[in-house]
């Protein structure tokens, strides 16, 4: 089995391969064109700490990939990382392993932006001049990133707990991006007045009311990848035109919409349709003003299409063997 490491990874994979892997992934899953099993969660609460499973299997790929990612939260206190993980490679036709990506859950922070850039792409308009955040750490500078290759805007609006690192992510991402960043003293402040809001946090309690939402407004919400967390008022997602999700499946399950349905507010029928069904036009995506919201709690389907391409690039294509 290839053991093929984090720097390799970082150095081949970018948002280009990222954002091909996530048109794949979710045209996969408009078409039926994969094995998707349901994701497997696990709490440490000592910790505290969260492990996520997720796996699946592409058809006609020449592999199918398990992948391991955890956040521990309180690794910022002794100066680590909070995500790590890998992905396991399998061959398709043997069913053995070929392959462990040792990414350190670089490939999944890739992958999880990518969905994003993507639901940025299909569902908000194409003229932007306000984009919040809500969140400061890695997956709020990798969203922007790949947002950054399918949509334009003129400044940005952040928000998070940790104002020390707010204001580091400010100025990283000002630099980055070349456009201005403002810290915003509380979320319900960011996301005023904002074309497409992101939501990147770890909240178990909504982050603002639905009266602080444009009418026009795009929200792509990412950070609700469990059962007990939420970043959005069941208000809110009553409020939206359209609800679009990653995998309704998945998300009547956990994430926003779970949420929603658990309280009796929304049902199954009260998602407009998956991203996948919008990226294939089987639904539609936006359609003048109108709220939409969009569901990402992060498939394995995802994994697999971002595996195959690290795989293919880093072992079949050079036509070498890594160990």
């Amino acid at each position: 089995m290839q053991v093929i490491k984090e720097a390799e990874i970082r150095e081949a994979i970018k948002e280009p391969e990222a954002l091909a892997s996530a048109e794949k992934a979710f045209r996969a899953m408009a078409e039926g064109g994969l094995v998707l099993p349901p994701p497997m969660g696990l709490e440490v609460p000592d910790a505290p700490g969260e492990v996520h499973v997720k796996s699946a299997y592409l058809k006609g790929s020449p592999i199918f990939a398990v992948k391991i990612a955890s956040g521990f939260y309180g690794n910022v206190e002794r100066g680590l990382p909070t995500g790590s993980g890998l992905i396991l490679v399998f061959d398709a036709t043997t069913g053995f392993p070929v392959a462990l990506l040792a990414d350190n859950a670089y490939l999944t922070d890739l992958r999880t932006a990518a969905a994003g850039a993507l639901a940025a792409r299909l569902l908000a308009p194409e003229s932007i001049e306000s984009v919040a955040v809500l969140g400061s750490g890695v997956q709020g500078r990798f969203q922007l990133r790949a947002i950054s290759r399918v949509r334009r805007w003129e400044r940005t609006v952040a928000w998070s707990p940790d104002t020390n690192q707010l204001v580091e992510y400010c100025a990283d991402m000002e630099e980055e991006l070349s456009t201005p960043f403002h810290a915003a003293s509380d979320a319900e402040e960011a996301v005023r007045g904002a074309d497409l809001i992101v939501t990147v946090t770890p909240s178990r309690e909504p982050l603002f009311g639905a009266s602080a939402l444009e009418p026009h407004a795009t929200v792509i919400a990412v950070g609700s990848d469990g059962p007990d967390k939420r970043e959005l008022a069941t208000e809110t997602l009553a409020r939206a035109e359209k609800i679009v999700v990653d995998r309704l499946s998945q998300c009547i399950s956990l994430g926003e919409v779970h949420h929603g349905v658990e309280e009796g507010v929304l049902s199954p029928d009260s998602v407009h349709a998956e991203l996948g069904e919008v990226l294939v036009g089987a639904k539609t995506g936006r359609e003048g003003s109108e709220l939409i919201i969009c569901d990402l709690t992060g498939v394995g389907a995802q994994d697999a299409a971002i595996a195959e391409v690290a795989w293919v690039k880093l072992t079949q294509s050079a036509g070498t063997t890594k160990t």
